[in-house]
């Protein structure tokens, strides 16, 4: 190899040293580059579901308890309640004797009740006992007066409450509803009329249906 040849590789080499940096250099400046800051939020839960509109009644001193569900489940969401007795019970009433009733209805569930109704049945007279008299009007003859949360809902005879339809309670409460874990209390003042000896050992009974919606 000549001395010529040995002086051009040495002089070549610095050059594509050179020349690779500089690439390298250019593929760097090339090269995308990142934010040192970053933030970011990952919502791991997000969940949508219903809740639950249940009625519960109650005595005044809450020892007798019914609640809608009581039908069997929430599916149907419908019960009969014959422990809480709208009327007192009490069989031995004389003329003009009064008895007075509380009960509550709560909204049990999670739901806001958007309605509230309040459907009275036919009132019904039947004998109360082995010896009764022959009249046949005492529906007429019983004065209900019914309040919720000291407003007035009803009054007049059982025989008119039979017939008045479906009463909106919310509307009677002065209110657009009954919010999930609230009460309402009702009171029910039965009064049997001055009536005579042809009045006596019967009894009425008259169904009531309480309804919530949402």
């Amino acid at each position: 190899m000549s001395e010529t040849t040995t002086k051009k590789r040495k002089l070549a080499l610095p050059v594509v040293i050179a020349g690779g940096v500089s690439s390298l250099v250019l593929a760097l400046g090339m090269t995308p580059t990142f934010s040192a800051f970053s933030a970011s939020i990952q919502n791991s839960t997000n969940t949508a579901g219903t809740g639950t509109l249940v009625m519960q009644e109650a005595n005044q001193g809450g020892t007798v308890l019914c609640n809608s569900t009581d039908g069997g489940s929430i599916n149907t969401n419908s019960a009969t309640c014959a422990t809480i007795n709208k009327y007192g019970g009490d069989l031995g009433m004389a003329p003009n004797e009064t008895a007075t009733t509380t009960i509550t209805i709560k909204n049990a569930g999670t739901v806001d009740a958007s309605s509230f109704s309040f459907v009275p049945g036919a009132c019904t007279q039947s004998t109360n006992g082995t010896v009764s008299g022959s009249a046949t009007d005492l529906c007429a003859q019983t004065t209900v007066t019914i309040t919720a949360n000291g407003k007035s809902v009803f009054t007049g005879t059982a025989a008119a409450l039979g017939t008045s339809g479906t009463t909106d309670m919310l509307s009677k409460l002065t209110t657009t509803s009954v919010p999930a874990g609230t009460t309402v209390t009702v009171v029910f003042t039965v009064k049997v009329g001055a009536v005579g000896n042809t009045y006596q050992g019967l009894k009425i009974s008259q169904p009531m249906t309480w309804s919530f919606g949402a």
